[in-house]
């Protein structure tokens, strides 16, 4: 998927990246050569301890450049793919900015994955070489020709490798390959390009805020891509110092993490600040020198901005993204929240609405839905799909890339959530969104938690089922929920059925996996 040409809407508006581009080089080769003795890394693995490691930029640039020269002395294709399935350690993130530095193509995994799971990424990407940790691959099934290097050796390479220069590669060279949850289908692979690192620069303020006096601290693995670009890529792009937290994840910590390693920037998913709020009930100086919250990854619920600011007097700056572009809609320090919307296009991002009903390129007036559309010059953008042509295909209309979101954009810009065109229910010959429906639930004194779908109870009927996670010490009643929904919606979109469970189902980057909804574990 290559940059679109010029069109009668316009493009990206932004600078546009050298012809020449490495994103390991950008994201940490300047850093190093302007600031070498400044922080890059900072690990903390004991809550109340002192940070387990630290790393400069001069130590992170050499320390990835000697990764670079191992893997280059083994003399992998051009362009191979590496699979890495490590522990949550700052070697996950060396590795992956080492394969890159050296011209490869790194796919970032979970040690969570099955074995199954493992043997479908390593013979769908063709991948020539598998990081895996000490101990060696267990029951995963190595196809033949790749090799399988331990944890153990990756830390050898690091340390003492043969230090090359940063790979001299194209901005539309294959940088990462990325594989999609795959709720209802095998994984799917998204392969982004050595200019996403610079496609990522409208988020520095339109999101972020950032400048090079901050320290950021991000509440993910390294394994998971929003880590890897919020918490890593764009705070070292920017001269930043990035915090990662690798021990327990009791949800009460978080407050004392910030504040003891003075971290200016946060980053979450909403079910934690909503987890913070409950377990270590914060006051406004529990953070020290905090400045705001960044959010994206699942929607938030009703009243989830107000309670977190009220409680701690720090706002949270919202953004909507996807994995074939990373965020693209946000709030920000000079971009106000509004009620009801997710924010405004990152500055240089040309963001539209199209139909949903026709092959229009045509971009709607503010106030209608229609599928939230990208502009395929951004830079970004994926390549596109490994090898999977026809879905490729079917995301792109002329100029646009369209992801499956459902949206209206007002007249200032700001663009409201309607769901998932894939997520969304039928009723009554009504198209509802589930989101829509479980905002009025979550409001119901006994939901702790709730997701909904389409459920078919006959061949030929489908009605709006809830699945809704009661809060504690509470009676579960469904007779009372459908009550509560039926005075707050049209009848249409009333769930007819509400099944109670004990946990929600999600991906293992914590997105609700609607599909799994009713199906017994």
């Amino acid at each position: 998927m290559s940059t679109a040409t010029d069109s009668a809407y316009p493009g990206f508006s932004g600078p546009l990246p050298p012809l020449a581009f490495n994103m390991a080089a950008y994201a940490i080769g300047r850093a190093a050569a302007a600031t070498p003795n400044k922080a890059a890394l900072v690990v903390i693995a004991d809550p109340r301890g002192p940070p387990s490691e630290t790393w400069s930029f001069a130590a992170l640039d050499l320390a990835v450049r000697q990764c670079a020269g191992a893997l280059r002395q083994m003399k992998l294709s051009p362009q191979a793919r590496v699979l890495i399935r490590l522990d949550n350690t700052s070697d996950y993130a060396l590795l992956f900015f080492g394969a890159i530095a050296a011209g490869l193509v790194p796919i970032p995994a979970s040690t969570q994955l099955t074995p199954t799971e493992v043997e479908f990424l390593l013979t769908n990407s063709g991948a020539e070489l598998l990081a895996v940790p000490d101990g060696g691959a267990g029951d995963i099934r190595v196809p033949n020709g790749v090799r399988v290097i331990s944890a153990s050796e990756v830390r050898r390479m690091i340390e003492n490798g043969r230090p090359v220069a940063y790979a001299i590669t194209r901005a539309d060279d294959p940088a990462f390959l990325i594989y999609t949850s795959g709720t209802t289908a095998a994984p799917k692979g998204v392969l982004h390009a050595q200019r996403s690192a610079w496609g990522r620069r409208p988020m520095y303020q339109g999101w972020y805020g950032i400048t090079a006096a901050d320290r950021m601290m991000h509440a993910g693995a390294f394994n998971w891509t929003y880590t890897l670009g919020v918490g890593l890529t764009d705070p070292w792009a920017n001269g930043a110092t990035t915090l990662i937290y690798t021990g327990d994840k009791d949800p009460a910590l978080w407050p004392n993490l910030i504040n003891r390693h003075n971290a200016t920037i946060f980053a979450a998913v909403p079910g934690l600040y909503r987890q913070i709020l409950k377990y270590a009930k914060p006051s406004p100086t529990a953070f020290g020198g905090l400045r705001h919250g960044l959010t994206a990854g699942e929607a938030p619920p009703a009243g989830f901005f107000e309670d977190w600011t009220g409680q701690t007097g720090l706002h949270l700056y919202e953004a909507l993204g996807m994995s074939e572009l990373s965020t693209f809609l946000s709030t920000s320090p000079t971009v106000p929240r509004r009620p009801g919307t997710i924010g405004r296009p990152q500055p240089g991002r040309s963001v539209a609405i199209l139909a949903a009903d026709s092959g229009s390129t045509e971009p709607l007036p503010a106030g209608q839905e229609g599928l939230l559309a990208v502009h395929r010059s951004d830079p970004g953008l994926m390549l596109g799909y490994w090898n999977r042509p026809v879905e490729e295909a079917e995301v792109l209309r002329g100029d646009w890339f369209i992801g499956g979101d459902l949206a209206v954009m007002d007249e200032d810009g700001y663009v409201a959530h309607a769901g998932r065109a894939n997520d969304i229910m039928k009723a009554m010959g009504y198209r509802v969104a589930p989101q829509e429906v479980e905002a009025v639930l979550a409001l119901h004194p006994d939901v702790a938690e709730v997701a909904c779908r389409e459920v078919r109870v006959r061949a030929d009927v489908s009605v709006i089922g809830a699945f809704v996670v009661p809060k504690p010490d509470c009676t579960p009643d469904a007779d009372a929920l459908i009550k509560f929904a039926a005075e707050r919606l049209a009848a249409y979109k009333t769930p007819r059925q509400v099944t109670f469970i004990t946990t929600l189902p999600r991906t293992p980057n914590g997105k609700v996996r609607r599909s799994a909804l009713g199906i017994q574990p």
